[in-house]
């Protein structure tokens, strides 16, 4: 059995457009043509794709689970093809050309921007183009080779994608002073950088029943959230989620509740006295590793690897 790949186009198109009709205007032929495709592949095939007739208005395509497995492979060999083009184009140097780096929105804010502007200096005549999303978001558009690498907030398991450890981040809990009770908390000045503000200690078992203020699921803030909670056995009285840890850090120094963020996002503030840092006994400090991301069978671009080489460099 072999695959006509004009054939698989066409069907791929048609999954990824929503009908017959979208796909036609995508393809610049006419529906009957389309529709034409795609009875042809199954044909070939010996095997039904999409069910007719089958849909109700309004949910889109029905495919069968043939077609489900399939439209996987057309994504992958769809993918790969297109990350064939834009390495070829790149072949004629660093002179022309683009990058394109996903990140989680944290590292998006606070991490890159200080390695990209090495990047601007060193290759002025590149095209930058930075998606900021959570990181389940990241790795998708990573896996249908819409970017050229990325960093995110934790490993990542996926087949075709592989991580490298990047960098460490510390991490803090934090609350608004009103939000905590002060007067039974010990407090002492707070560690390295964060000058002003307070630091106070209390027990795990003080942390449990509070508003916990968290990110959306797919963020590595909220995975690394979620399992210190469990760890020191903290049961929230209530969660609030919220869509950025820039969000999360202006309702916690409003009073709605307790987080844990990123130093580096909540530094001005924690200096301003607006936040409070918690801690716990003995309990080292807390920190995450930050990764980087490749697709495992996508040669690296030139510009990609200019890039990588200037990650690599001590920050």
């Amino acid at each position: 059995m072999r695959l006509n790949l004009h054939l698989l186009r066409v069907f791929h198109t048609v999954v990824t457009a929503g009908s017959f009709s979208a796909a036609a205007r995508e393809l610049h032929i006419s529906q009957p043509a389309v529709s034409k495709a795609v009875a042809e592949l199954e044909r070939q095939l010996e095997l039904v794709l999409i069910e007719r007739g089958g849909s109700r208005s309004g949910q889109g395509l029905n495919l069968t689970e043939t077609g489900q497995a399939l439209r996987e492979h057309a994504r992958a060999i769809f993918a790969l093809e297109h990350a064939a083009v834009e390495e070829l184009q790149a072949r004629s140097g660093l002179k022309r050309g683009e990058l394109v780096v996903g990140a989680s929105t944290t590292i998006a804010s606070y991490w890159l921007p200080r390695y990209l502007r090495q990047f601007s200096l060193q290759w002025p005549d590149i095209l930058i183009k930075v998606v900021a999303a959570n990181t389940q978001t990241v790795v998708d558009e990573l896996y249908d080779c819409r970017l050229d690498l990325a960093l995110v907030e934790g490993p990542v398991h996926k087949e075709g994608v592989a991580y490298y450890p990047w960098k460490e981040e510390r991490l803090v809990i934090i609350a608004g002073p009103e939000h905590l009770t002060l007067q039974a908390a010990e407090e002492w000045a707070p560690p390295r950088r964060s000058a002003g503000g307070k630091a106070v200690l209390m027990r795990a078992s003080d942390l449990g029943n509070r508003t916990w203020l968290m990110r959306e699921n797919g963020s590595g803030t909220r995975e690394v959230t979620a399992k210190l909670l469990n760890m020191l056995h903290i049961t929230p009285g209530r969660c609030i989620e919220i869509g950025s840890n820039e969000g999360i850090a202006r309702a916690a120094a409003a009073g709605l509740g307790m987080a844990m963020l990123p130093f580096a996002v909540v530094e001005d503030l924690m200096q301003l006295g607006k936040l409070v840092e918690v801690k716990m006994g003995e309990m080292p400090g807390l920190s995450r590793t930050l990764y980087r991301l490749e697709r495992k069978d996508r040669p690296v671009s030139p510009a990609a690897g200019a890039f990588l080489d200037i990650l690599s460099r001590p920050s």
